[in-house]
């Protein structure tokens, strides 16, 4: 398939900035404009057609209950810290009105490597900032200690065999995005020469 006009993809994509997740307000998505963002983000490259990740979405009230297990999780792992700290955690997921965690489910397969179906979850990562921000969302694409922690990820719904790919915080920004410095293309380019 080929497209006949790629200006606006071209223009989108020179201009394309990640949005801070500490700088996110309403609006986000609603349900069934989630659901879409979703959809479009599954057109990853997928070798052997595994689908082998997930999403597991946060939303409303789920933002919160989460955070409640940030908190208590945090000050178990650092007891020295104040209320300060733990409401910092807490509020992770408060951020943004979406939270989409991003879920390798990879395994062994007899012709596929794990390195490969994770890199699948890597793109499927980006392609829900870039699906969000296609429909006029802000989005960033992190991972935090909550990513790493196995208690942090089972209180999120993500088994001890999966792996966080992403957490991707969807909304609207209340600051201005700003561009980040790029490297030169020479500084990171190779032309294989024989």
């Amino acid at each position: 398939m080929t497209f006949n006009d790629t200006s606006s993809l071209l223009t989108f994509l020179k201009t394309r900035k990640s949005a801070s997740a500490k700088a996110m307000g309403e609006p986000g998505p609603a349900p069934a404009g989630l659901d879409e963002i979703l959809r479009l983000a599954l057109r990853v490259p997928d070798h052997g057609k595994l689908a082998p990740w997930r999403f597991v979405v946060f939303e409303r009230a789920a933002r919160a209950q989460v955070g409640a297990a940030f908190r208590a999780r945090w000050g178990a792992l650092n007891p020295t810290h104040g209320a300060e700290a733990l409401d910092f955690q807490a509020g992770l997921f408060m951020r943004a009105p979406v939270v989409v965690v991003v879920v390798s489910t990879a395994q062994e397969h007899i012709k596929i490597p794990i390195w490969e179906q994770q890199l699948s979850a890597a793109a499927l990562s980006f392609n829900v900032v870039l699906a969000a921000q296609a429909h006029a969302f802000d989005a960033q694409w992190q991972t935090d200690w909550v990513a790493y922690d196995a208690k942090a990820k089972a209180a999120m719904g993500v088994g001890e065999e999966e792996k966080v790919a992403g957490i991707v915080y969807i909304g609207t920004s209340t600051l201005p995005l700003e561009d980040r410095p790029r490297p030169e293309l020479a500084s990171v380019l190779t032309r294989w020469v024989k």
